[in-house]
């Protein structure tokens, strides 16, 4: 696939307060994809288990009310969990109780029937017959994406915007995560799920992250930040050169950064930047700046 020298821009904010940081990632971009469109909101809910394990709710009611100030005209709350009943995590998880809250509507992926679903078999696929989405991603005026920071210690290595994106093929009734966890290709395929979808921005919540095990526990420590663009690469790579930052396992700290799979997959299907050297790094105060030089020496690395 071709390529550009065009940019991608990733705003970086160091913070002490979550709304404050959550506000200040998506004002840096200076764009407004969601204005007058109903919103897909996608968060990180594969347990019950508290964030980073799964999108902490202050960050989901800090985004859901951002979207509206930023004249969404609906917001829909799509997910699915697994391997518990994704009904049940986001009971746990109170997210019923907020969508109540702000008027906004829950969609459990796994509950929805067979007509709703679309199979999607991209070119040079890692599986073995493709894999069906949800139409209501595939047709969605926007999608907005909340990833959290944390490593993955089955098999995807790490968790962040890519990965969010296999809670979007459903699980019930299906075989798609015993064909995922069980393949060499685990990396190639997250990141070829990513063709069925685009996001429109991309939040993604590094307040604390978990720098060994994950996705559901492990090893937490304070990372103080969010992340915020529409190129999940990007993202993903300074989430990765975060990790790195931070301390985190073998995985991550002995593999370049756009030699990891997902990313490595990634670029190739065209899904973003195809090197470090293109991603921009916004920030708009003076800590936030200092790291970002940190963060920059790491993605050159």
């Amino acid at each position: 696939m071709a390529r550009t020298d065009k940019k991608s821009e990733v705003s970086l904010v160091k913070t002490k307060e979550r709304r404050a940081g959550l506000r200040s990632s998506i004002e840096l971009l200076g764009i407004n994809p969601v204005q007058g469109k109903k919103v897909v909101l996608k968060p990180n809910f594969n347990t019950a288990d508290p964030y980073p394990g799964s999108s902490h709710p202050e960050t989901l009611r800090g985004l859901i009310e951002q979207l509206n100030e930023m004249g969404a005209s609906g917001i829909t709350i799509a997910e699915r969990s697994g391997p518990a009943d994704s009904g049940d995590v986001m009971e746990l998880l109170g997210v019923y109780e907020i969508a109540d809250q702000y008027g906004v509507e829950v969609v459990n992926v796994d509950a929805l029937p067979p007509e709703e679903m679309e199979r999607v078999d991209p070119p040079g696929s890692h599986w073995k017959e493709g894999f069906l989405v949800p139409r209501l991603f595939r047709e969605a005026e926007c999608i907005v994406a909340a990833p959290c920071l944390k490593t993955h210690q089955f098999g995807g290595v790490f968790t962040m915007a890519l990965k969010l994106a296999v809670g979007i093929v459903p699980k019930a009734g299906n075989s798609y995560m015993q064909e995922l966890h069980s393949s060499s290709h685990m990396g190639e395929m997250i990141a070829e799920i990513n063709t069925a979808y685009s996001p429109d921005l991309v939040v993604l919540d590094g307040m604390e992250a978990f720098v060994e095990a994950g996705p559901m526990t492990g090893t937490r420590k304070s990372a103080g930040l969010f992340i915020a663009g529409t190129d999940r690469i990007a993202i993903d790579a300074v989430g990765v050169a975060v990790l790195k930052e931070l301390g985190s396992t073998p995985g991550i700290m002995n593999s370049r950064i756009f030699d990891q799979k997902q990313i490595a997959r990634a670029v190739e299907l065209g899904l973003g930047v195809d090197s470090p050297e293109k991603i921009e790094l916004l920030t708009g105060d003076s800590d936030s700046a200092q790291y970002a030089q940190k963060i920059r020496r790491i993605l050159n690395g």
